[in-house]
């Protein structure tokens, strides 16, 4: 999938406009959510194309630190034998469906949690199957930073990377999410005897792909060579002796990890939960995973689920980092218990929980968005149908009037009313979605007003929403 070079442009243009003052709130127990016991709270996603070993490698880097014991990795060693699959014992750390197992891929988002030397770490494990990659973008708006995975194999880089495998795509909407840092972990390097020349070889394409097409900055590009079955290079130096320590002197996977740093949040805006996963509802409670993209909830609090305007007091908190607690911040992400009266289907995963009253976020139908159109055969042009996302949102949609065509270069509009937006284009378009939804301008909340826009299975632009229409 290439993309045009003027990509990171328009997305720094896009993401330069400032955000507008947020209304204040009224005193909390905690003030910020910069930190948690003294640590930074970040949310770090893991992306990359399907095989790289993602999951092998983050769930021997959670074996390392403690967090699955000896026991459970010596029970799913024998079960992973016994199954054909000797080497998927530490990927079953996350993987853990019978259906994940049996294909050998991640097919959903894992969701976990540790901590480093400074910071405590809600781990997104992403898919990498091209037939995943809605779920892949559900994990990419929920994070802060991203791990991409690469598999050094001989053969295997290149179908990733070059020969229209994920790498690429991953890559191109982890930064239309407003993701700047990326931590490159090159993986299975031991298959290759630990090569220099090859890990050199990788890092050049890769480093030249991120800063010159993706639009990431160089100082935000971290590269580490690891072997995520083994467990090299990932908590620990590897020993004088081992082929990795003859040319590498950088930082393990997790010193690379807690150098990551917790990005600026909106923990003074008005309330905005987006709802990841709904687990149970009954007539008088909900309980349902989420994340808090902007202000602060505690036990107790009135709410209201958008766009439906269904109220609910909440009743428990549990964040992914702590037990049970009164109060969550922004930027976390974790377990909420409500009550009200709720009908069926009427809450929904891509649903959003405010506070101060529904009107607080109006739900709209009519978005007015400055856009990004990526390498595409078929231009979009008016009544063109596809697939619009925003945050863990999904929802089909139709483009109905293409306002104008936007100058790469400076923003400028350079055609009104263009009969069409073909590759490498920009501009600004109207969308309806089939249903009203719970979306805000970007200059209200970034994550409620950044979209991504697929179709047929492939992702043809992404943008910003200027302004809500109807």
């Amino acid at each position: 999938m290439h993309q045009p070079n003027n990509f990171s442009r328009i997305l720094n243009q896009l993401a330069a406009i400032s955000s507008a003052s947020s209304t204040p709130k009224r005193a909390r127990k905690v003030a910020s959510d910069s930190e948690k016991d003294g640590k930074q709270l970040i949310n770090v996603v893991v992306v990359g194309h399907v095989d790289a070993g993602k999951s092998t490698l983050m769930g021997h880097l959670l074996y390392e630190l403690g967090y699955v014991d000896q026991r459970t990795i010596h029970k799913y060693r024998n079960e992973a034998s016994h199954a054909g699959k000797a080497s998927f014992a530490y990927a079953w750390v996350l993987d853990d469906t019978e259906q994940e197992r049996a294909r050998g891929v991640t097919m959903d988002i894992a969701r976990t949690a540790f901590e480093t030397a400074t910071k405590k770490v809600v781990l997104l494990d992403a898919p990498g199957h091209k037939d995943f990659i809605p779920n892949m973008i559900t994990g990419a708006s929920q994070a802060d930073a991203a791990i991409l995975v690469i598999n050094a194999t001989n053969g295997e880089f290149e179908t990733g990377f070059e020969n229209g495998g994920q790498t690429r795509e991953h890559a191109m909407l982890l930064r239309s999410f407003g993701i700047s840092q990326i931590l490159v972990a090159i993986n299975k390097l031991d298959t290759v005897g630990w090569s220099k020349q090859r890990y050199d070889a990788i890092v050049i394409q890769i480093k030249n792909f991120l800063t010159r097409q993706a639009g990431f900055q160089s100082n935000k590009c971290t590269f580490v060579p690891v072997s995520g079955l083994d467990g090299d290079n990932l908590t620990a130096k590897v020993g004088p002796d081992h082929q990795l320590n003859q040319w590498y002197k950088g930082p393990t996977l997790l010193e690379a990890i807690d150098a990551l740093k917790a990005p600026k949040r909106m923990a003074e805006g008005p309330l905005r939960i987006v709802i990841t996963d709904v687990f149970k509802t009954q007539t008088n409670s909900i309980s349902l995973a989420g994340k808090i993209e902007s202000g602060d909830v505690m036990a107790g609090d009135k709410v209201y689920f958008m766009p439906t305007a269904v109220a609910a007091t909440v009743k428990y908190l549990t964040s992914d980092t702590e037990s049970q607690c009164d109060q969550m911040c922004c930027g976390e992400q974790g377990q909420f218990t409500l009550t009200g009266v709720f009908e069926p289907d009427t809450i929904s995963t891509g649903h959003v929980i405010v506070a101060g009253g529904p009107d607080t976020l109006k739900p709209a139908k009519r978005f007015l968005v400055r856009l990004v159109v990526f390498d595409i055969q078929i231009p979009i042009m008016k009544g063109t149908r596809a697939e619009l996302y925003c945050h863990s949102m999904c929802e089909p949609c139709t483009f109905i009037h293409l306002r104008s065509a936007i100058n790469k270069s400076d923003g400028t509009v350079v055609k009104t009313k263009p009969r069409c937006l073909s590759r490498n284009m920009s501009g600004m378009v109207e969308i309806e979605t089939d249903h009203e939804v719970a979306i805000e301008p970007y200059t209200v909340c970034r994550a409620l007003g950044r979209i991504t826009i697929r179709r047929s299975g492939n992702t043809i632009a992404v943008g910003i929403v200027e302004q809500t229409l109807a």
